[in-house]
């Protein structure tokens, strides 16, 4: 049977990886997901080691997952936001492929050998900084201001990924701790400052029925002050007393923020129920950072309560809903598959954090359920996504 012209034209083959940020760096992220974490769960449940020492292999998982995977879904994020934002074009085409390449020659090179731990080092700074230069131009031209917040953390990411590596080398004594708590706040800070800007909004246009959600100005305020406290106490001061309050604080400001923001029609969506569950994640995550040392509770947990219910469900989710709706497609039907990868995602937060609570017992069985169901929905991520990010706008 014979394809009409306009039949033809209307299945597009171009290959359009490159035409904007968030094409090939939420691919790229969602491959390294499954890559690392499977590396990650040979060494810890099968006792393989990686071809490097300088760095643990604690040291190197929470680095990769903070400044190779979290980072690579920001960048696809903001260098696709910051055109919407500003009416500019972002890096496309050779420029865009020259500030993947460099995000990948750095996970490579940090894997390889002690060696080319300094290559990694220059190849990452290098890329965070390209990745500043290219959200900073469009901003300061159309100077907009009001997101000079996101550029500083951007700006102070690359920083404390340099005090990372200069730990590494042995130059600056809590280098290491700095670099991985620091770096892990800081990508709290823009999920949090992000969320509040666009989740309410989401959800408001995503449910079936006219709703308005409750927020409040002075539990932005707060949260923000609060959480600059904890991310001062925590980084520089662990341990420290203000640190348990100032999570106590946190955990009920966004408590009372995502009670304004529920409405029972999130539910029967996918792309919001998602984002929704990782920002009670995040909050859970305050709440045992809380009473951890009260209830006997490895803050770990709490950690984990943050990357992987939090940065992990609400990566996985804003990569699916900026991917449908800057490739032409509707946000409110999302292809099944991503439903279940989030389900997974949500089910193996579940097993990491609260698992653990109730039984130590079978601790390394739950960590390794918990890295099965996160490769398993990063698999189904990309295998449903790779066809929408590689072929142009179908609208």
């Amino acid at each position: 049977m014979q394809i009409s012209e306009t039949q033809s034209m209307q299945q597009p083959s171009r290959f359009a990886l490159l035409e904007l940020g968030f094409r090939i760096f939420f691919l790229g992220a969602g491959v390294f997901a499954i890559l690392s974490m499977g590396l990650w769960a040979g060494i810890y449940q099968l006792g393989l080691s990686l071809p490097i020492s300088i760095a643990s292999p604690f040291q190197w998982h929470a680095h990769e997952m903070i400044y190779g995977y979290s980072l690579a879904v920001i960048a696809g994020f903001l260098l696709t936001a910051v055109k919407n934002w500003t009416g500019m074009h972002t890096l496309s085409g050779k420029g865009l492929l020259s500030l993947f390449a460099l995000w990948l020659a750095a996970r490579v090179s940090f894997i390889v050998m002690d060696g080319y731990i300094w290559y990694a080092a220059i190849l990452e700074l290098l890329f965070s900084t390209g990745l500043l230069i290219a959200v900073c131009r469009p901003i300061i031209l159309t100077r907009q201001w009001k997101q000079m917040s996101i550029l500083s953390k951007l700006f102070l990411i690359l920083f404390f990924n340099g005090l990372y590596y200069c730990g590494l080398f042995g130059w600056i004594d809590q280098g290491l701790h700095w670099g991985i708590y620091g770096g892990l706040y800081l990508v709290l800070g823009l999920i949090l400052t992000m969320g509040r800007r666009v989740i309410p909004s989401f959800i408001e246009q995503g449910v079936d029925y006219p709703v308005s959600l409750f927020n409040s100005r002075w539990l932005d305020i707060s949260s923000l002050v609060l959480f600059l406290g904890f991310f001062v106490s925590e980084v520089f001061f662990p341990e420290s007393l203000p640190g348990v309050w100032l999570a106590s604080l946190l955990f009920i400001v966004n408590a009372a923020r995502l009670v304004g923001w529920h409405t029972p029609g999130i539910w029967r969506k996918s792309l919001l129920w998602s984002i929704y569950l990782s920002f009670w994640f995040i909050t859970l995550g305050f709440l045992l950072f809380a009473i951890a040392d009260w209830a006997d509770i490895p803050k770990s947990l709490a950690i984990h309560a943050f990357t992987y219910g939090g940065v992990g469900l609400i990566t996985i989710g804003m990569m699916s809903r900026v991917a449908l709706g800057h490739t032409g497609r509707m946000v409110s039907q999302p292809p099944a598959r991503a439903g279940i990868a989030f389900g997974l995602l949500f089910a193996g937060a579940l097993i990491r954090v609260i698992l653990p609570i109730v039984s130590m017992d079978n601790y390394n069985i739950w960590i390794g359920l918990s890295q099965l169901f996160w490769i398993t929905a990063f698999s189904l991520f990309v295998i449903t996504y790779i066809p929408i990010l590689i072929k142009p706008r179908i609208g």
